[in-house]
């Protein structure tokens, strides 16, 4: 069966509605004028336009006739059957050929609706020649005609719906597409965010609890001996967890660190140098070359961030004595470099990331500079300390997405 008979929209109901009524109306027609002209076998055709109209209407009613081609072929040859008995007793059943074409092309496969159209129309013209008599061209050009003219209005009816149905699927197809697009776009928005938080969270409150912890442990040696001094480095540790309160309210909120408000980035890491050789056994120094020039606020975060994860680790984990901060600009790019004295490592032997031990400082200044699509390079040896290099673009490449300001 033609997958245009499957599918009942409003269209095809009303069509269906008209075929119904325009099957009634010829059959009552052919059953209505022997009547009134007194035919002798009036009789005989009121009983076969009524068989007639029974095997018709019985067809819309059987599920199988929708589902089944042979079903519906069976039922056509029923309907076919008795038009022709009818068609035996009044010429004026020829007529009914008309709608008879309609269900025979919707309901059979194209070439067999064809073959069914044809002998019915060479059917409706010897039954109607018949009647006459006699036969004339002029007897085969109405069946015909007919015939024609229902082949091509449900061919061009079902092209049509062919086309409505391949458009349908690919509208369902662009709206499917829209919604992944918008779940991927949703996904990566929650990943990126995640990323930053992440990134945020361990050069500020990870960093700023390391040197906490540093510092109480300062204090908890001093006691005995030096009070003062443990008052002092107590006093440092309010202030580190002050600052980081400030630093966690700023980045849960995307706003710029405290440390950048009111100041430069050099002053900003100026500054940074400061507190770092106030409250740590540690000389850092700040450098500044070649002529500042303004930066955007993601360029300023990064720098900054990177310095302050760099001189952490340095303070943590180097044992070093002094480190150097430079910030540089050259023109199309500003570099920041940290170089420290302390023991150094062996960067190909960097153990992996681990929540428990950290280890996270490094792939996170990476991501930062990558970010922007900058670089960031590290050369350490065992003994002989550590240099870590950052260089930006002032301008990031277009493919390129700045993060997020925390």
């Amino acid at each position: 069966m033609n997958s245009a008979a499957l599918a009942l929209t409003p269209t095809t109901r009303a069509l269906a509605w008209c075929l119904h009524l325009l099957v009634i109306g010829l059959l009552a027609l052919a059953a209505g004028r022997p009547v009134t002209g007194a035919s002798p076998h009036a009789g005989w055709i009121v009983v076969t336009a009524a068989a007639c109209g029974l095997a018709y209407a019985a067809g819309p009613v059987l599920p199988g006739v929708r589902r089944s081609r042979r079903a519906a072929a069976l039922w056509l040859a029923a309907v076919e059957v008795c038009w022709l008995m009818l068609l035996a007793f009044t010429p004026d059943a020829v007529w009914v050929a008309f709608p008879l074409y309609f269900l025979q092309l919707h309901l059979l496969s194209r070439r067999a609706g064809l073959v069914a159209v044809a002998a019915t129309a060479a059917a409706a013209i010897a039954g109607f020649a018949a009647h006459q008599h006699s036969f004339s061209p002029a007897m085969a050009i109405g069946p015909a005609l007919g015939a024609a003219v229902a082949v091509a209005v449900v061919w061009g009816y079902q092209a049509l719906y062919g086309e409505s149905e391949h458009r349908r699927r690919l509208i369902e197809e662009l709206t499917a597409t829209r919604a992944d697009l918008a779940a991927a776009q949703h996904t990566a928005g929650v990943l990126a965010e995640r990323d930053r938080l992440a990134r945020e969270i361990h050069d500020t409150l990870a960093q700023g609890l390391s040197s906490i912890q540093l510092l109480l442990r300062a204090a908890e040696r001093a006691l005995p001996q030096a009070p003062q001094n443990a008052a002092r480095y107590v006093d440092q540790a309010r202030q580190a967890a002050a600052d980081n309160l400030a630093e966690a309210r700023r980045f849960v909120a995307a706003l710029t660190p405290p440390t950048l408000e009111g100041t430069t980035l050099a002053g900003a890491l100026e500054r940074l140098c400061t507190t770092t050789s106030t409250r740590h056994r540690i000389t850092a120094r700040f450098h500044l070359t070649g002529t500042p020039t303004p930066l955007t606020t993601a360029h300023e975060v990064a720098l900054l961030r990177i310095a302050q994860s760099a001189l952490a680790n340095t303070v943590q984990h180097a044992e070093a004595t002094a480190a150097d901060v430079t910030l540089s600009y050259l023109g199309d790019h500003v570099a920041l470099d940290i170089v420290d004295d302390g023991r150094g490592f062996d960067p190909a032997r960097l153990p992996a990331p681990d929540p428990e031990t950290g280890g996270f400082g490094l792939a996170a200044m990476r991501a930062r500079a990558q970010t922007l699509g900058g670089t960031l390079t590290i050369e350490a040896t065992p003994g002989h300390g550590t240099a870590l290099a950052a260089q930006l673009p002032l301008t990031p490449p277009a493919a390129t997405k700045p993060e997020a300001c925390p």
